[in-house]
């Protein structure tokens, strides 16, 4: 009776570590492969003949409050469409050395003149104000936006 409890205890350990494995492994496939976009065009994208309206920039930046990475009081300038935040050599403010930080962690985009924030399907989340964000989010100014161990807050244009 107890060889056979010790036999079904050993199996319940080797499959918990075969699902730890399996775990690792398709978190660092899905951080190497990044966020992939679909070549399935969405109606009005694609081969749309209108001239296409350039959305405004977003005035502001976002200023370093805390960062295992990056020094306090330095700048993220939204002055792009799209601005990228994460590990990749692509990004605006690229946090390499930050274990938290995924490659294409995070997007902060112009929305009709404001800034929004997008996670990119990171590991370990996208937070805005402490809050966990799961869909595309304003940011408005004083806001504190979290990627990994930095935490920068949203500043309009004006301050320079």
């Amino acid at each position: 009776m107890v060889d056979q409890a010790l036999l079904l205890l050993r199996i319940g350990v080797l499959a918990l570590l075969y699902l730890f494995v399996w775990r690792i492994a398709r978190t660092a496939i899905r951080d190497v492969r990044g966020s992939a976009e679909s070549m399935i065009l969405s109606p009005g994208h694609g081969f749309d003949a209108l001239p296409k309206v350039e959305a405004p920039k977003p005035a502001g930046r976002l200023l370093v409050v805390a960062s295992d990475v990056l020094p306090v009081g330095a700048a993220v300038v939204l002055d792009a469409d799209e601005v990228l935040l994460g590990r990749d050599p692509s990004a605006a403010a690229m946090l390499e050395g930050d274990t938290f930080v995924s490659a294409r962690h995070a997007l902060v985009r112009a929305r009709n003149g404001s800034p929004t924030v997008s996670d990119l399907g990171s590991t370990n989340g996208t937070f805005v104000n402490g809050e966990r964000i799961s869909a595309e989010t304003a940011l408005r100014p004083g806001d504190e936006l979290s990627v990994g161990s930095t935490r920068m807050i949203y500043e309009t244009g004006g301050k320079r």
